[in-house]
């Protein structure tokens, strides 16, 4: 109860400042968002981000699957097996390719 009323205050305290700042002070920030969106050096960073969370997700994957074996219910197995096949037959996956 504590932290939906927590999250409650938090909204209204946004909404609250949001509409005092107005439409010009938003698309300020929303300029301003783009622009760091838009910057080399922060795509490549989240680039690699994302490859390094691919290789840790892929090392897990493997590791749990090891440990957990045959115990896993049928449904599941057939879920991330047909997850897997799609993937693979893209040839690419979901976060685009790389230019770096």
């Amino acid at each position: 109860m504590r932290y939906r009323l927590t999250f409650i205050a938090g909204v209204a305290l946004g909404y609250v400042l949001g509409t005092r700042a107005g439409r010009e002070r938003y698309e300020q920030l929303k300029k301003s968002a783009r622009q760091f969106a838009g910057n080399p050096a922060v795509r490549n960073a989240a680039e690699t981000a994302a490859h390094s969370g691919r290789d840790i997700a892929g090392k897990a994957y493997h590791s749990v699957s090891d440990k957990v074996g045959d115990r896993v219910p049928a449904s599941v197995a057939d879920r991330v097996r047909s997850l897997r096949d799609r993937s693979s037959q893209n040839g690419e996956d979901d976060w685009g390719t790389t230019n770096t």
